[in-house]
This record gives structure tokens, sequence and C-alpha cells, in this order.
């Protein structure tokens, strides 16, 4: 499931913030982590529009 993805690549953010890893790296793990919540809305956004149209 998307919602589990996302919890999976925040820790790994966050571990690797409080490790200290090279910046590029935290970096890249934000951008992943920005994509996958913008998809996460995108397809909760897709489903209220299908959802509002069966009720029609």
């Amino acid at each position: 499931m998307l919602n589990d993805e996302i919890c999976k690549l925040r820790d790994k953010l966050n571990k690797s913030i409080e490790q200290d890893e090279d910046y590029a790296i935290v970096y890249q793990l934000s951008i992943e982590l920005d994509e996958l919540i913008a998809k996460y809305y995108k397809e909760l956004k897709n489903s209220k529009k299908k959802l509002a149209m069966m009720m029609l």
C-alpha cells in the first residue's frame, strides 16, 4: 500500500538525517518521499472523484 511505502521512506529519511549522512542522500530520499506523497494525494483525489460520480 502506498501509505506503508510513505511510512517506510519517511523512517529511512529520518534515520539518514539522525546519522548525519551525506546531504545528497538525504536530499534524494526527500525527493522520493515528496513524490510518493504527491502520488498518494493524486490517487485520493481520483478516488473521491470516482465516488462522487457513482453518487450521481
